[in-house]
Formats: C-alpha cells, structure tokens, sequence
C-alpha cells in the first residue's frame, strides 16, 4: 500500500530537472503557496487537458500568489517537446526513478480499466506558504480537476 499524505503533513522536499535538464528544488518556493501535481505521461490526452487547464488557469493562480509545478516520470527532453508544443510555461519535472512520486504516495498500485496496475497515481497537492500540505487530492480525473481546486481554494 502506498503511503499516502494528510493536510498538516510537511511536503517532502526534492530536487529534480526541468524541462531543460536544470536542477529545481521545491523549497526555493518557500514563502507561497504551490500546487503540486503529479501525472502519468505528458503528451497524452488526460495529462495534456489537466495540464493545458492548469496554464489556463495559471494567470488568476499567479495574482493569487501560487504556482503550479507539475511532476511526471518523463525524460527532461520529452518534457520539453510538451512544454513547446502546449504552450506550458510553468516548471515541469522529471522523477524518472519515480522516488519522488513514491514520497508523495502517487506512485503505486492503481485500477486501469477494472485491472490492477502499477504506476503513476495521478494526485494533486497544494502546499502552505510554509511547507505543508494544505489539500491532498489523490486519484483524481483529468477533466474538471483544476477547476475544482481553483473552486475549493476560491481562487
């Protein structure tokens, strides 16, 4: 079973590489507020809509004072093509050894079209100013999950 995180947790930090292969550690966002999502593969339907509605959404997050890093097990150079060719201007990184995504409990055993698999669970977590989980959305849908953080933080 995966270990799972709670609000009030503190955020396990990291450091992975972006899309263009240099280092980004989590606490440098210290200070705001970050939603933090973890998804399966760029470049496929579900983890492009959940990505493109998060830059549509990233204007109105910004005012607000948050950002948004998304997190997958993807090469930084895949990462890149994604960014290019959605027009993603938020951190994207790379956890190919997927340690990360274990810390957070969004890697694991999952139900795939009624079977049981192992792999990415696609969570969302927004983090405190100060380094704590303030929502931790597991197993969520691609379609309508942005707007339903913006909705449950009234951002």
């Amino acid at each position: 079973m995966t270990n799972r995180l709670e609000p009030g947790d503190e955020a396990p930090d990291f450091t992975l590489d972006d899309a263009d292969g240099k280092p980004f550690t989590l606490s440098s966002l210290r200070g705001q507020r970050v939603i933090l999502y973890f998804y399966p593969a760029a470049m496929t339907p579900g983890c492009t809509k959940e990505s493109v509605d998060f830059e549509g959404a990233l204007p109105d997050l910004a005012e607000s004072g948050v950002a948004v890093v998304g997190v997958s097990p993807d090469a930084p150079a895949k990462l890149a093509k994604f960014k290019e060719r959605d027009g993603l201007t938020f951190p994207l990184l790379s956890d190919p050894d997927r340690q990360t995504l274990q810390a957070y409990g969004a890697y694991g055993e999952k139900k795939l079209y009624g079977k049981v698999t192992v792999g990415v669970i696609r969570s969302t977590f927004v983090i405190d100013a100060a380094g704590r989980i303030e929502k931790a959305y597991y197993n969520v849908k691609a379609t309508g999950h942005v707007a339903r953080v913006r909705r449950e933080l009234a951002l």
